[in-house]
């Protein structure tokens, strides 16, 4: 079940809890349930995983390359040996 997105746990999570033999009322619930949770998660203004991720790697890199910079200014301050 941890395979389904959180929506979907959510609603399968509330379904399991009503009373069984609702019929088309729980259905009507699932569906109701599931647009209010669609739409308050879309107003949190969150990241998918895959975004977080990619935004991970850039910063690596973009450290990395802060780093080189940092020993390349470092090199150019010190005194040189002519």
């Amino acid at each position: 079940m941890n395979d389904l997105p959180l929506i979907d746990r959510l609603v399968a999570e509330i379904s399991r809890r009503l009373p069984a033999g609702l019929g088309d009322l729980q259905n009507e619930v699932e569906r109701n349930v599931q647009a209010v949770l669609r739409e308050a998660i879309g107003r949190m203004d969150l990241v998918s995983r895959e975004e977080f991720d990619i935004q991970q790697q850039v910063l690596g890199r973009t450290r990395e390359k802060l780093e080189a910079l940092e020993r390349q200014v470092a090199e150019l301050e010190s005194p040189s040996a002519p």
